[in-house]
């Protein structure tokens, strides 16, 4: 045998070796593993030089509601509608999303929504999950819908129509546009 054969296995093996242990996951001790049963906290071990994370790691409560109404999208509007099944009015959907994040005695029309002892928000700082409210006709409020971001806003809005998203500043829903709340107390901070 060469002896330049020698090193070339040893090479190939080597390689091979480095590429087994690619492919497999390694695994960490328990004291180095992410902590989230414990404080939800990730170990500085795992992270060295990088402080630990001292709040939950879950989505804002907007974002997770705005997921659960995007869920409904295409859903039939229905006058006086409160659930998926017999289709929804604006104020029926907020309502459905909603449900168990809201106090017993939330109002169902948008018109008491828009009443409620609730952070107004100004538009430059909309969140997913704040109340958009619009006057349709006149200087009533008579539609609500939730913002999702990004200047648009998913509702049910009006007969023979079906849950969608739309664009705050639509040639339509601009000028009709009356302001927002912040029903979700913990956020905006």
């Amino acid at each position: 045998m060469s002896t330049i054969t020698v090193p070339i296995r040893l090479c190939v093996l080597a390689l091979a070796t480095l590429l087994a242990a690619c492919a497999s996951t390694p695994r960490l001790p328990a004291s180095q593993a992410y902590a989230l049963p414990d404080a939800q906290r990730i170990d500085r071990a795992r992270l060295p030089g990088a402080p630990p994370i001292d709040r939950p790691m879950t989505p804002p409560p907007g974002s997770t509601l705005v997921l659960h109404a995007m869920g409904y999208l295409g859903t039939r509007y229905r006058f006086g509608g409160s659930t998926p099944e017999s289709g929804f009015d604006c104020s029926g959907f907020v309502h459905w999303v909603f449900r168990d994040n809201l106090p017993k005695d939330f109002p169902r029309a948008s018109q008491a929504m828009a009443q409620v002892a609730a952070p107004s928000v100004e538009r430059t700082q909309l969140m997913p999950g704040d109340l958009v409210f619009f006057r349709i006709r006149g200087s009533r409020i008579s539609h609500v819908g939730i913002y999702i971001g990004d200047n648009r806003f998913i509702h049910a809005p009006s007969r023979g129509g079906a849950v969608r998203i739309d664009a705050l500043d639509e040639r339509y829903w601009q000028p009709r546009y009356a302001g927002a709340k912040r029903i979700l107390a913990d956020r905006g901070r």
